[in-house]
């Protein structure tokens, strides 16, 4: 039954990506791609010492549709699609062999365009991560037009000793334009199966609702960001980036104090401003060998630069530093 369910996903991947240890290095054996996904392996993406690959994801015409089209889903429970109508659906698997490093992410946001007829588009990744392997996948934040309506659905399979890094983030749409929180309908779930027992579930659900708008619960915030650290060889970046973002806040969330003590008269703001970025971090799993961070912040650079400055510590890994700056 399993080889059946892993050929049937196969079959409905519009993507599928295998990484291998070839000659001591870590090499795509596997990368194939059909419309709407393309991926591109390049041969040169760090420093060769790193020994890991990378992948960029692209999709045809600089986003996601909404069309009259429907890809068969995969009886494997990751790739299975939603029950909602469907516009682009893009589905991937990926295999990271033991001792192997791969890091997957895009060349720009994704764009997820206007819904046609209250069609749902999607993306689908379903990925195993090997024995003392790295897999971190880092792309750009998914951004939704006025209108649209997208799923994601995101399954990591890991080993104890596997290693893992997952950024999953989303704005609020064309803000600088004035365009924001226009959606209409937003999921994302993450789910990391140890052993293929549950370790990490994850779900967040924004919809437009008649009695309070997307915009009027986000207030002035235009970014929502999660990243997970999993594995012995990421727990020295994720000691650092709870000790880092605890202290960031501590200084934030101080409540503000008068210059003239406890006398003065100088008035305190009734609504004090909020913070441009806020950031909290926990562990999960058995002794705390996962951490999860989320982050919402005013603007999207800020949180490429909590990002560039919290998983720089992953180039000697990786070959390359994260998010660069431009």
């Amino acid at each position: 039954m399993e080889a059946e369910a892993a050929m049937a996903a196969a079959a409905a991947a519009t993507g599928a990506v295998r990484v291998e240890k070839v000659r001591g290095r870590s090499a795509v054996t596997r990368c194939f791609a059909k419309y709407p996904l393309k991926l591109i392996a390049p041969s040169k993406a760090g420093r060769a010492s790193s020994g890991a690959a990378w992948l960029y994801a692209i999709t045809y015409g600089g986003g996601i549709v909404s069309v009259s089209r429907r890809i068969a889903s995969s009886s494997s429970p990751g790739l299975q699609s939603t029950n909602q109508p469907t516009g682009d659906i893009i589905s991937c698997t990926v295999a990271v062999g033991d001792g192997c490093a791969a890091a997957m992410t895009t060349q720009a946001s994704t764009k997820v365009y206007k819904a046609v007829d209250s069609k749902c588009s999607e993306q689908v990744l379903e990925a195993r991560v090997g024995e003392d392997a790295l897999f971190a996948l880092i792309p750009d934040p998914v951004t939704c037009f006025s209108m649209a309506r997208y799923h994601q659905k995101q399954v990591f399979h890991v080993f104890p000793n596997s290693n893992l890094v997952v950024v999953d983030w989303f704005t609020s749409g064309r803000y600088e334009s004035g365009e924001k929180w226009n959606f209409s309908f937003y999921k994302s779930i993450n789910h990391i199966l140890l052993e293929d027992q549950p370790l990490f579930i994850d779900s967040v659900l924004l919809e437009q609702s008649s009695n309070f708008s997307i915009a009027d619960r986000m207030q002035e915030y235009n970014v929502v960001a999660m990243v997970i650290l999993l594995g012995p060889k990421l727990k020295h970046i994720q000691d650092q980036m709870q000790d880092e973002v605890k202290k960031m806040m501590s200084v934030q969330l101080r409540p503000p104090t008068s210059a003239g003590g406890r006398y003065s008269t100088r008035s305190q703001p009734l609504h004090p401003q909020r913070p441009p970025i806020i950031a909290s971090c926990s562990p999960f799993g058995r002794m705390g060998t996962g951490m999860v961070a989320r982050i919402t912040a005013v603007s999207t650079e800020s949180v490429y630069s909590f990002l560039r400055h919290h998983l720089a510590a992953l180039e000697p890994f990786l070959g390359a530093c994260p998010y660069p700056a431009s």
